[in-house]
């Protein structure tokens, strides 16, 4: 695609994030003043409270950190946090304000608080998975990915885009809103209350119809967005390839991606783990997890690393982005990571760990999430 088209189809997105958020604070002011104006009536009080119901379905999300894990500051973590600002220095972009310990195969960064403050979520499946190195590039490439360049992580699309996605969630069909009666037609008073079931039912679906209108145009506008977004999308996920390399080296960037494809035997590794545990708990003095949970991990992936050498296939999810990062020039690695900062590393991340296992141990590991790739 031309920079000609992907500009336009920049601007464009611009246009349809700015149609929703006057669309949102028309439907709040519209709201109130239906309901202050025509307070004495009934119709214009009514409608007030629909239109308000939809703007705060429409509302602009803050977004906050998840309570159910692991949280760490720069006072928590001081190793583990000089090394995420030198990844940011690297990349251009501003460092995280924390990080969140998660039980996936993943490296992301989100927004939470109304100022809109990064937070990195680290998957500890991913990073007891990969080397060192290739731990730097996928922070390096989580960083730069949602860095402002990405316009997608920008505050005024990426708002109106979790408003849509929140709105339509939000009118989405509940499917037990129905009464079922399959009583005898001879009990007392059946009649009355199958008519009344039936009345309910037909309000139900009628009210569903209703929502029907505003959730289809949110999920379309939504969908608009995303595809006047995605030639952005693609270059920004390019140059969080390119950051990465720079940082980790092209060796380790191009490692990190081709290891995306172990998400699932690692995730799979680490449920059976899971299982193990809870089985031979009772057998033990005390239910504790096992102590080289992350261990084993470490050395399943180095398993499959070297069984995928011997079988001669690539691994890698995205074939482009391979192919374009191994015919670049070779980077060397701008952050090296030494054996005394993984030491500290691993020491500050010690009781984290463990909280991440013991919320596996509780809840069980989630499916392996699709890793980012160009569409």
């Amino acid at each position: 695609m031309s920079a000609m088209r992907a500009k336009a189809r920049t601007a464009a997105a611009y246009a349809v994030a700015g149609m929703v958020h006057l669309m949102t604070a028309a439907l709040f002011i519209g709201s109130v003043l239906l309901i202050v104006i025509g307070w004495r009536t009934v119709v214009q009080p009514m409608m007030g409270l629909a239109l308000l119901g939809l703007a705060l379905a429409m509302r602009p999300r803050s977004g906050h950190l998840n309570p159910d894990l692991p949280t760490l500051r720069e006072a928590d973590a001081p190793a583990l946090f000089d090394l995420l600002g030198g990844i940011a220095g690297t990349c251009g972009v501003r460092p995280p304000d924390s990080v969140q310990l998660t039980p996936e195969f993943s490296v992301t960064v989100t927004h939470y608080g109304f100022p809109r403050k990064r937070c990195l979520v680290v998957g500890l499946l991913l990073w007891a998975a990969y080397p060192p190195q290739q731990r730097v590039a996928a922070v390096a490439h989580a960083l730069a990915h949602g860095a402002p360049r990405n316009i997608r992580s920008r505050a005024f699309v990426a708002t109106a885009l979790e408003s849509l996605t929140a709105g339509s969630w939000t009118m989405r069909t509940n499917d037990t809103a129905y009464i079922s009666w399959n009583a005898d037609a001879l009990a007392f008073g059946a009649d009355h209350v199958a008519a009344g079931a039936r009345s309910f039912n037909i309000r139900g679906r009628i009210s569903e119809w209703v929502l029907w209108i505003p959730r289809a145009a949110m999920a379309a506008t939504a969908r608009l967005l995303l595809w006047l977004t995605l030639p952005a999308a693609r270059g920004a996920l390019l140059e969080a390839d390119d950051a990465a390399a720079r940082t980790a080296s092209r060796e380790a960037a191009v490692a990190a991606l081709n290891d995306q494809d172990l998400a699932r035997p690692i995730c799979v590794e680490a449920h059976r783990l899971v299982i193990e545990t809870k089985t031979l708990a009772p057998r033990r003095p005390t239910a504790v997890p096992q102590q080289d949970f992350w261990e084993k991990l470490a050395r399943q992936a180095a398993r499959l690393r070297e069984q995928r050498g011997r079988d001669a296939t690539r691994g890698s999810l995205d074939a482009s982005r391979m192919a374009r990062l191994s015919a670049a020039p070779t980077h060397r690695a701008a952050i090296a990571l030494d054996e005394p900062g993984l030491t500290r590393m691993a020491e500050e991340l010690r009781l984290p760990e463990k909280a991440v296992v013991d919320k596996m141990m509780r809840d069980g590991v989630a499916e392996a999430q699709q890793p980012i790739a160009l569409r």
